[in-house]
């Protein structure tokens, strides 16, 4: 965990011409190549989940049509495909699946069944996700996640869906991001169901009769809410792993986790903090569930290291751009010795002038980990096209695919044919 790993910075001399000094393989024979996306942020027209609600409220941008990716999966399947992904993830939108609770939509199922055909018959692995963040509106009406009752609702879900679709895949991830989604939206208070975490003082608490104190009194009871959530939805992941299980034992049921890479320099305090952090935010949930996961899903982001701090450029999400920081993120989950998948790992880049080099030194971080032993399956970028970015809307730009949202043009960008060339070359750059 502590092992410091020098992370370059964009190179002067570009992107393209730096990705074809690189010239290493190691990657093993039937590594997994591609890219990402999920339901709500792509498909467009969905509009019985609590994002869609958020935005009738005007507390987030409207998702609208998006990307109309529920009619066009099949023409951005053939992009995909003409850029050499051997694998794809998505997620189904439960809010299709289910839209009234213990109500089950067919026609929604028959619709994922096609997609999933479509990815074979273009020669991907689809890698499919049961939730990503959005929520049915009689699930999220009624308390979600904070319902005592939410994990045997969520297995009830997630056993349909391996009954109908589970002979069709091989991968199945339950659920994404699990304290990204509890921490935004009980923390933060950004995301539905928009609950904010704040300390107040012993004068606040005790003034009678003013309801502008009331609202800190009561947001300062969302941490308590929100260790509810977290300790549900790893009840969650653990009672839908088991019904899966009960229903296709064969498949390989996952979770995917976002991982912050911590790091830091000799000093034993630097040290010392690097390891509190890591073991808050990353390994207090994997204890809970990892003994029934079969393989990890890593979505990685952020890189943070405690002393001796390289100085790193931002993406136009405001994040610092350290993606060789992915092979820490990958020691993190290979404490448990279980597969890993890279199932996101990408970069906001709306001109395209350093998304290039960014999954070049990704790509080598994913390499090193190969090296040093981590059983690494597959690398998916994020994202295979622009989409909707949650609170953000659509401003931010992650795809290797630009998105005309007022034509639903595609456009490849340049730095999709980059990834291509390392997914041709099964990990190599000339």
């Amino acid at each position: 965990m502590f092992l410091c790993f020098k992370i370059q910075t964009r190179p002067v001399m570009g992107a393209f011409s730096y990705a074809r000094l690189w010239v290493m393989n190691t990657f093993p024979e039937g590594f997994y190549w591609g890219a990402a996306t999920a339901s709500y942020q792509v498909e467009g027209g969905i509009e019985n989940c609590d994002w869609a609600e958020a935005a009738r409220e005007g507390r987030v941008p409207p998702c609208g049509s998006a990307c109309d990716h529920y009619n066009r999966y099949k023409a951005d399947f053939d992009i995909a495909k003409e850029l050499g992904h051997t694998a794809h993830r998505f997620s189904i939108e439960w809010a299709r699946i289910e839209p009234e609770e213990g109500q089950f939509d067919m026609e929604a199922i028959a619709h994922y069944r096609k997609v999933i055909q479509a990815l074979k018959e273009r020669g991907m692995e689809p890698i499919m996700t049961l939730w990503h963040f959005t929520l049915p509106l009689w699930f999220s009406k009624t308390g979600g996640f904070e319902r005592k009752d939410s994990p045997e609702i969520f297995a009830r879900y997630a056993a349909f869906c391996a009954k109908e679709l589970g002979a069709e895949i091989s991968y199945l991830t339950t659920m994404n991001e699990p304290i990204v989604f509890a921490g935004i939206g009980w923390l933060k208070g950004n995301w539905p169901p928009f609950k904010q975490f704040a300390l107040v003082g012993l004068n606040e608490l005790t003034i009678s009769g003013d309801r502008s104190m009331q609202r800190p009194l009561k947001s300062w009871f969302a941490y308590f809410t929100y260790r509810k959530v977290v300790n549900n939805l790893a009840t969650a992941h653990n009672y839908a792993y088991k019904e899966i299980k009960k229903i296709q034992p064969s498949l390989d049921v996952s979770l995917v986790k976002h991982v912050v890479a911590f790091d830091s320099n000799s000093n034993p305090l630097n040290r010392f903090r690097a390891w509190v952090e890591d073991k808050f935010l990353n390994h207090s949930f994997l204890r809970k569930v990892h003994k029934q996961c079969d393989s990890f899903g890593l979505n990685f982001y952020h890189y943070v290291k405690f002393g001796d701090r390289p100085q790193f450029e931002y993406s136009d999400m405001g994040w610092e751009m350290a993606p060789g920081g992915i092979y820490n993120a990958l020691q993190v989950l290979w404490k448990y010795k279980k597969p890993i998948f890279v199932s996101e790992a990408g970069l906001a880049d709306h001109d395209d002038s350093h998304r290039a080099w960014y999954i070049t030194e990704q790509v080598k971080g994913v390499e090193r980990a190969l090296r040093e032993g981590i059983d690494v399956r597959g690398h998916l970028y994020w994202s295979l096209m622009d989409n909707y970015e949650w609170a953000l809307g659509f401003e931010k730009q992650f795809g290797l695919i630009q998105i005309n949202y007022e034509t639903q043009e595609r456009t490849i960008r340049p730095s999709a044919y980059v990834y291509k060339e390392i997914i041709e070359r099964n990990g190599s750059v000339e």
